[in-house]
């Protein structure tokens, strides 16, 4: 692991070939938690989550350690929310040749006004070639929340960049592991109940697992190796009762 600012902890750590987390530890109320941004380096990079606007400097500097950003060509994101798209435009003024990613509910009540460049509307199910890698966009809409929500399958690493899916707290994960992520994200749902419990969530975790991801990009905490298919089968044994 690169720390790329000693002062806020921000750090950088390959989770797959070609795919880095970027990491900012932060103190809330009643105790740690993190900020997760994903970067696959490629002919086209892409950075998943933007980060809240006031974060923008540390995660492009954490950026900067492994490419160019001005390189950037894709700025994605699950859903509209400030930890997921806060510094948007402040990402498309450093790259001039990068454009949002996003799926076509979020650009078309979203992201075509609020963003300074038009986005690349991605439907369900739509592939988008980066060079070596390429990422699937699976429509996940109210899961965990947000009608425009959904997710980035990178097929050939099997890595699901899965947003708000297995939030842990605290500031200290590691970068990956292969523990329990569901009991620690359980525990944080339970305090902090931040999903819509949509009638279709079951179906939607089920067609997630259905890709057999074995990698697990969580947006908060820690990113998770091993079978995705099992544990994404366990969340929704979790939330659907």
């Amino acid at each position: 692991m690169a720390i790329t600012n000693t002062q806020s902890g921000t750090n950088v750590q390959e989770i797959a070939d070609g795919i880095y987390r970027i990491n900012t530890p932060v103190i809330i109320p009643g105790g740690g938690f993190s900020f997760n941004q994903y970067l696959i380096v490629d002919d086209e990079p892409l950075i998943f989550h933007t980060g809240p606007r006031k974060m923008f400097p540390l995660v492009r500097e954490a950026v900067a350690s492994v490419l160019p950003p001005e390189r950037l060509r894709h700025i994605a994101f699950s859903h509209v929310e400030a930890d997921e798209c806060g510094s948007l435009n402040e990402w498309l003024a450093l790259a001039p040749g990068s454009a949002p990613l996003c799926g076509t509910v979020a650009a078309m009540v979203s992201i075509d006004d609020l963003a300074d460049r038009s986005p690349r509307a991605v439907a369900d199910d739509e592939v988008v070639s980066l060079g070596q890698h390429a990422v699937r966009w699976l429509d996940t809409p109210h899961l965990p929340h947000a009608w425009e929500c959904g997710f980035l399958l990178e097929e050939r690493t099997g890595t699901l960049l899965c947003g708000d899916l297995f939030t842990q707290g605290g500031a200290t994960n590691p970068a990956i592991t292969e523990s329990d992520i569901l009991g620690p994200s359980e525990a944080f749902r339970h305090g902090m109940d931040y999903f819509s419990h949509t009638r279709n969530a079951r179906h939607m975790l089920e067609r997630l697992a259905s890709t057999h991801p074995t990698t697990l990009a969580c947006m908060h905490g820690s990113a998770w190796r091993g079978d995705g298919a099992k544990l994404l089968c366990a969340l929704a044994d979790a939330i659907c009762v």
